[in-house]
């Protein structure tokens, strides 16, 4: 593990330049408000190893694959997060000398971010190779207030000498992916402007032909300020301008950004629109816009913080987490989503992966308005038509929801995963079901729904084939949720899901017969269900396959797994971990070792279908076998070791998930963050050590604590009521905030929370 930042329930601070680490320091320090973001990168020059990586929500480019497009149904193109124009950057100079840290020696440098108030701030002092000492204080922040600006404050002091700073603040549009699969230059300039202290910079991607616009203007506080030289090129706009300082004199900079793109306002109208909006910005001032920025995220903390007192290790792993999911999905554009990498890098291109509905969506149920988790539904099935495309593709009826994509489209491109991997169709089947059970919300069923359900349905009656020996239906060659297994016949989780979500369509089906019969007879009509496509989703519930062992008492992970060399994890070399950086993927392929949750994730999925007896027998057959180098692993476990009270391993598998990304578990977070997996740290503390359930409508706890906290806190909005649920080490509190009386079983029994009031359960 590599552990760059100290440790604060607030913030994360860096202490020193890492010159050799400074990639996996610019993951950690990744900023953003939902609509954009970008990697903690330096204003300034920097010499050495960097990703410099800025990213605007919904802006893609579909780069052609290098692989099996010469197979039938293989997608054509691997979609691609794009790297976007580079908007904060500033050259700075001291007289001709250009600041940079990697040239330059540090004398003292710290960069923090500031979780709390949602702002990133840098303090260093540097001297130059002629010997000119300054220190600096950089702060910027991406807007919540108003997701198109940014802002930056850029102040320089001399130390040792009297000369000028000059600050050149630029936009420059010519910018590449590190992961473009031909070096391929995916912008080309659309319109240019610059003059003293402002310039516009609009940029068109190629093929999808999204405009991309930010303009600047820029301020200087200082003594002897004078204006110099303007570029205006095609794909580059700066100015500089200079200041007069004598020593332990300061220069203040002031650069205002607006981004605004083509996905909300009209193409020809964008340069007007980002000019009008950053000219109200620098108006208003950078305090008075940090102001707002800071009273905005404490009344968002107000809503979504969980506290731990006795382990701040722990308080700020969860803090950093819940603070870049916001980051990246607010949830007041129903046209995005999560991308597992949200505005922190490249890597794996795609914006929406199962993740979103099986790890993220229980997050924004509990701590955000019902609209947020709705919008990640109405998202895919605005996408229904191209999931029924991709399952067209294959030569199978139904949905196909893509493992990976922007629009619907499947563009993932290792066939093991893209096709082979369906298991995500039990994962959108499944979050169906959590919303409307968490939020009580019908409606959702007849309106958007049923429709996603029944097709999902169609797709799982078509991929199964019948056994006749054995008289079971069969899921031969597919990919379970363990990616250390491909093209594997019964995967029992894939299995178990399409049995689920045959199960659950029929059911919607009669609740809507029984409640919204118009509805119910106009949607069969149109989506050409009948009765005998029912009694055959019956009949594969009924003879549906599952891999068992009667000796073990476990579910089989799939049919050939006791043939392998059943090894724990413990009997390892640990030189050998990561297994994914280490061994070749054949010997990965051939061996026992689980990449993540398999089984155990039906058994989280469907909690209540499964024993205590057999949650524990597979959890004590299977976690030992599994390395956890999926991001997505630790919080499953973690959630199903507090149900069997395995208070250790829960803890653990807690803290290996709220710190993945800050001890760098699976030493790759220099390619981004892993915001997906982000929500797991909350779901092993209210899903895992509260023991937060909902069954039949009524809230449920089970809560225990880590025996080395003080107590933790959380607050969940449901149905209408906004709770507060303290656990400490002698009782759990569940205080109402808003809503009127009502019930919750704690530990099976049935307590009253008034209005406005507290019920305390020893």
């Amino acid at each position: 593990m590599k552990q760059l930042c100290k440790v604060d329930e607030w913030k994360i601070i860096e202490e020193q330049i890492h010159p050799d680490q400074n990639r996996l320091a610019e993951s950690l320090m990744s900023i953003g408000n939902g609509q954009m973001g970008m990697r903690g990168n330096f204003e300034e020059s920097y010499s050495g190893d960097t990703h410099l990586g800025t990213y605007v929500g919904g802006v893609y480019y579909p780069d052609k694959t290098r692989v099996g497009w010469w197979k039938n149904g293989y997608p054509e193109y691997f979609a691609k997060v794009l790297n976007a124009m580079d908007f904060t950057g500033i050259c700075v100079f001291i007289d001709e000398e250009e600041l940079d840290l990697h040239v330059w020696k540090v004398v003292h440098f710290q960069r923090v971010l500031n979780m709390k108030h949602g702002y990133l701030q840098r303090e260093f002092e540097a001297v130059s190779p002629e010997g000119k000492k300054i220190s600096a204080n950089v702060t910027r922040f991406f807007s919540i207030v108003d997701s198109s600006l940014v802002a930056i404050k850029y102040e320089v002091t001399s130390k040792n000498f009297e000369g000028n700073v000059t600050f050149q603040p630029y936009i420059d549009g010519d910018v590449r992916n590190e992961d473009a699969n031909y070096d391929e230059d995916f912008w080309m300039p659309v319109y240019h402007h610059a003059s003293e202290n402002e310039a516009v910079l609009t940029m068109r991607t190629r093929k999808t032909a999204f405009d991309v616009t930010a303009a600047m203007v820029t301020e200087v506080n200082g003594n002897g300020v004078t204006n110099g030289q303007v570029t205006n090129q095609d794909e580059y706009v700066d100015h500089k301008v200079s200041a007069h300082l004598s020593e332990n004199a300061t220069a203040t900079f002031y650069k205002y950004i607006s981004v605004m793109t083509s996905r909300h306002v009209e193409k020809s109208a964008l340069p007007d629109a980002a000019k009008e909006r950053v000219a109200k910005a620098s108006h208003n001032g950078f305090e008075s816009l940090l102001k707002a920025q800071t009273e905005a995220w404490e009344e968002r903390w107000n809503h979504a913080d969980v506290t731990i007192q006795g382990d701040v290790s722990a308080q700020q792993g969860i803090r950093y987490n819940i603070f870049q999911l916001y980051n990246t999905y607010t949830g007041e554009d129903a046209e995005l989503n999560i991308g597992p990498k949200g505005f922190t890098g490249e890597k794996y291109g795609g914006s929406t992966y199962w993740d979103t509905e099986a790890y993220c969506l229980p997050f924004y149920l509990s701590t955000a308005d019902a609209s947020v988790a709705r919008n990640l539904l109405i998202y895919r099935h605005r996408q229904l038509g191209k999931a029924k495309e991709n399952a067209e593709k294959l030569g199978l009826k139904g949905a196909l929801y893509p493992m990976v994509t922007m629009n619907g489209e499947e563009s993932h491109n290792e066939w093991e995963i893209t096709f082979e991997e369906i298991h995500r169709n039990g994962a959108i089947a499944h979050a169906i079901w959590n919303y409307v059970n968490y939020t009580g919300d019908t409606d959702y069923l007849n309106e958007y729904g049923y429709e996603v359900l029944a097709e999902i349905s169609k797709f799982w009656a078509s991929r199964v084939n019948f056994n006749p020996r054995k008289g079971k239906y069969m899921m031969l060659g597919v990919t379970g949720p363990n990616e250390y297994e491909n093209n594997v016949n019964n995967n029992w989780h894939t299995n178990r899901m399409a049995a689920w979500t045959l199960e659950y369509t029929l059911s919607v089906a009669l609740y809507l017969e029984n409640n919204h019969p118009k509805t119910s007879f106009e949607l069969k009509q149109r989506l050409g269900v009948t009765e005998d496509d029912f009694d055959h989703w019956k009949d594969i519930i009924e003879k549906m396959y599952y891999p068992y062992d009667e000796q073990l008492g476990v579910f089989l992970q799939q049919d050939g797994f006791l043939d392998k060399d059943l090894i724990h994890v413990a009997d390892l070399d640990e030189n050998h971990l990561p297994l994914n950086q280490n061994w070749s993927w054949d010997r990965i392929l051939r061996s026992c070792f689980i990449k993540q949750a398999d089984v155990l994730q039906s058994l989280y999925f469907l909690n209540d279908r499964f024993s205590k007896e057999e949650k524990q027998r597979n959890f004590d057959f299977y976690e030992p076998m599994t390395v956890h180098e999926s991001s997505l692993s630790p919080c499953v476990h973690s959630i199903l070791a507090s149900e069997l009270g395995y208070e250790h391993k829960a803890y653990e598998m807690y803290l290996r998930t709220a710190r993945l990304d800050l001890d760098n578990y699976n030493n790759d977070t220099e390619d981004g963050l892993h915001i997906t997996s982000m929500a797991g740290s909350w779901l092993s503390i209210v899903h895992g050590f509260a023991g937060m359930r909902v069954v039949k409508g009524e809230l449920e706890f089970s809560p225990f604590i880590p025996k080395d906290w003080d107590n933790y806190s959380f607050k969940i909005n449901f149905r209408g009521h906004l709770l507060n649920v303290m656990v400490d080490q002698q009782a759990t509190i569940i205080t109402q905030e808003e809503g009127s009386l009502f019930t919750v079983n704690v530990k099976g029994e049935i307590y009253e929370v008034p209005e406005n009031g507290k019920v305390i359960i020893d």
